[in-house]
């Protein structure tokens, strides 16, 4: 799409654009796969810092931020992907850093400071990419160094009090050695956008604290020998979204309701977005009274690169990254509120207390990862081949302190494990108390490695015989994963330990004709896998097996009228065996998340883009993606009858919108004598999202599901200013991001076995100035 290259629509041409979607550099429009690329130009003007803000522009591309934490993402391509954000779980969409894997959804977050481009690749990528890669694929390449000095200085001021600073130095050639380096740093600081009574606006929900650091040396030892080395770091503090009660029980309305009465805080409960409200905050594990969350991030890579000739090239990629966090959950929406709950010291068995309907810390929740990769890329004749073999080693652990309270009627108290004759003491103590609370501080801790290693190869046949005009492309790739857990069970009950293999064997074929230089129609079947695993949230051992995709595709890819107009076309269909489902659940343990195989299920559907430069200035560009998912087999364990049911015809695919579309106009004003003036206006939207399956089981799913919405952004950009004589340039732009101020229901969550369900919202209505120094 013209994302990554933008159109010089002052020349009346597209540019071509290059991707390295199969490990190697070629133009977008050859390659057979359904990819969508973003140039550093366009993530520059669009400023984008965070990596969920480009699903706006991506057909059938979805990336949540999940509640509580600053860097958790749900990620998931074409229905496909992982809303678990435990430090063991796996996801389905594989992230990368250049060309280094970032294993966790908890990290996948992270300031985007200084980036050439981002490609996001659709449908399973398992042969070159590797397992947990059966969504897709989304790419961060940082930018080269350049051969001379230069300094970048950006800065940027908006609603809310949001404000940046971003400085990119390039050294140029350091003392005539063959190195050269850029380094950047950004710090990003704004308030939250939600006013919270109890807290200064620096810990507003949505407040952010934010300082990063990128850096990356290129050195050319010799003119076949390469030598990359890059880090990034990233330390955040943040207020995690407001969380709002959007869906309740009656008995829990009621109850929550009474905590005025009782002197406590009044009950929040709404489905309307909310600028002002009332968030309590959370003691944590060192004895400290939160609001916030706190992240770090930091990684290291070493890439080595020989090339011996066309034939060959050689390349090592040695890479480490550790990542941790301390939440604090956030997810009760109210103040301190207070109810009458059991209490076993007090003569009539009750008190007033401080009461919540969920809260927590986690922490501390570390991860650490090493990987090696050896590629060899070559051609020989008409043959073009990538081969090369993976090593990945991880370990990660968590500890949750959770607090909530269980609402019932007094007799209900037997059924939370009391004895019969405590119940009937409370009912005689306390005559006409309909509604009690139990407060329950359950721990939850685990922690396990992974450890994982694979055999790649792909070849792509160009017959000279026919200009090459047709390839044909076969790869495979063995994996061999091994998974370890622990659980720390609370005493009487014993800690767990457990281990699992797993093996694959996934598959690549495409065929791809060009018709002319400007028409190209691909084919292309894969397979693709997930790895199996252990739920961690449980006080048994409870493993999962991996999860199997065999995926059809078919495109066309094309330019027109002397590329002034480019439009890439995709149909799809996915085929699930043993499709691993989040299962949320809640109860008088905490929140927890079962991951099951619930069976079979087919998702299939297409995928649209153009660009568009109708006269010399003006450039249109649109997407839309639509999917069709069912499931064809969903297993269920009814707990009324302890007897597995085939639910299928009532189960949803959860994180995925029907339809999802985009389209956007820029117009370049001829140039002036001062600089260069552009305006840019964009408008995307998205239909109804659910985020859990079953209905039975999430009883709030339709409180908490995000309805159709939209989003309308503009841009006037005054780039080219000249500053002086000495070649310095600056750049103002002004903008305004949710011009309609629609109430977008970002994320939410259904704690039935509560009694309640909860939702954030993205930003309303916010506008910006971002100013640029070039020298």
């Amino acid at each position: 799409m013209a994302h990554a290259q933008e159109a010089t629509a002052n020349k009346g041409q597209l540019e071509e654009i290059v991707v390295t979607a199969r490990r190697t550099a070629e133009a977008l429009q050859d390659t057979p796969v359904s990819i969508t690329a973003f140039s550093q130009n366009f993530l520059d003007r669009q400023n984008i810092q965070q990596v969920d803000k480009i699903a706006q522009f991506t057909p059938n591309l979805v990336i949540s931020r999940q509640p509580s934490s600053l860097t958790a993402a749900s990620i998931l391509i074409r229905g496909v992907g992982q809303t678990e954000p435990s430090a063991v779980a796996e996801p389905g969409v594989g992230m990368y850093l250049d060309g280094v894997y970032i294993a966790r959804t908890g990290g996948a977050i992270l300031d985007l400071v200084d980036l050439e481009r981002v490609e996001v690749l659709r449908g399973p990528q398992g042969t070159l990419f590797g397992r947990n890669t059966i969504g897709g694929a989304v790419q961060l390449v940082s930018r080269k160094p350049t051969d001379e000095f230069g300094l970048e200085q950006k800065l940027g001021y908006g609603s809310f009090d949001s404000w940046y600073t971003k400085t990119t130095i390039n050294t140029g050639f350091i003392g005539g050695s063959p190195f050269k380096a850029t380094l950047s740093y950004l710090h990003r600081q704004k308030d939250g956008w939600v006013d919270n009574a109890q807290t200064p606006d620096r810990l507003d929900p949505n407040a952010l604290n934010s300082d990063a650091i990128w850096i990356r040396v290129h050195g050319d030892i010799s003119d076949n020998f390469k030598v990359d080395y890059s880090f990034d770091w990233n330390d955040r503090k943040g207020v995690p979204p407001y969380f709002q009660l959007v869906g309740a029980s009656q008995a829990v309305a009621t109850y929550f309701g009474r905590s005025e009465s009782l002197g406590g805080d009044p009950l929040i409960f709404t489905r309307k977005r909310l600028r002002n409200g009332l968030q309590e905050g959370f003691t944590d594990r060192n004895g400290n009274y939160r609001w916030d969350s706190r992240a770090k991030a930091q990684g290291h890579s070493l890439t080595l690169e020989y090339e011996a000739g066309d034939f060959l090239t050689l390349k090592s990629i040695s890479a480490y990254r550790k990542f941790s966090q301390d939440t604090i959950l956030g997810l009760s929406g109210n103040g301190d509120l207070l109810g009458v709950v059991f209490d076993g010291t007090s003569p009539t068995l009750t008190s007033v207390q401080r009461v919540t309907t969920y809260q927590g810390n986690n922490a501390p929740q570390k991860q650490s990862q090493y990987s090696q990769e050896f590629q060899a890329t070559g051609q020989v004749g008409d043959i073009n081949y990538v081969g090369g073999a993976y090593y990945f080693h991880e370990k990660a652990r968590e500890f949750n302190r959770q607090f909530l309270t269980l609402v019932t009627t007094p007799a209900g108290l037997a059924n939370l494990g009391f004895p019969t004759a405590v119940a009937d003491a409370v009912i005689a103590l306390n005559p006409g108390l309909d509604l009690i609370g139990v407060n329950a501080f359950p721990p939850a801790s685990f922690g396990g490695t992974a450890e994982s290693y694979a055999i790649f190869g792909q070849v792509s046949w160009r017959p000279s015989a026919l200009d090459g005009k047709l390839e044909l492309t076969g790869g495979l790739r063995y994996t061999l994963d091994y998974k370890t857990i622990f659980i720390d069970n609370t005493p009487p009950t014993p800690n767990v330990t457990g281990h699992q293999d797993f093996t694959n064997l996934s598959w690549l074929t495409s065929v791809n004709y060009k018709f002319t230089d400007d028409i190209m129609v691909y084919g292309r079947v894969s397979t693709g896998y997930k790895g199996g695993g252990f739920n961690p949230r449980t006080s048994s051992k409870n493993g999962f097996d991996p999860e199997k995709v065999l995926a059809y595709e078919a495109g066309i890819k094309a330019e027109w009228f002397d590329r002034r107009l480019r439009t890439n076309l995709s149909l799809y269909r996915t085929n699930y065996k043993d499709r691993q489902i989040n299962q949320f659940a809640s109860g008088s343990g905490g929140a927890t998340s079962i991951i099951l195989n619930a069976g079979k299920a087919v998702v299939q559907g297409v995928e649209f883009e153009g660009t568009a430069v109708p006269v010399d200035g003006l450039t249109f560009s649109g997407s839309f993606g639509y999917t069709d998912a069912k499931f064809k087999r969903f297993d269920f364990r009814d707990p009324a009858t302890n007897t597995v049911i085939d639910v299928a015809d009532e189960a949803r695919f959860s994180n995925i919108p029907k339809w999802n579309w985009s389209v956007a106009g820029q117009y370049d004003f001829p140039s002036f004598g001062f600089g260069e003036l552009s305006a840019r206006v964009d408008y995307s939207y998205r239909t109804k999202m659910y985020f859990f399956p079953l209905d039975r089981v999430n009883t709030f799913n339709e409180d908490v599901a995000s309805p159709g919405q939209g989003t309308l952004n503009g841009r006037l950009t005054l780039s080219e200013i000249a500053l002086g004589g000495s070649g310095a340039k600056m750049e103002v732009a002004v903008y305004g991001e949710n011009l309609l101020d629609n109430d977008k229901l970002a994320y939410g969550i259904d704690f039935g076995g509560l009694g309640f369900g909860g939702a954030y919202f993205a930003e309303p209505r916010k506008f910006g100035v971002d100013v640029k120094f070039n020298y």
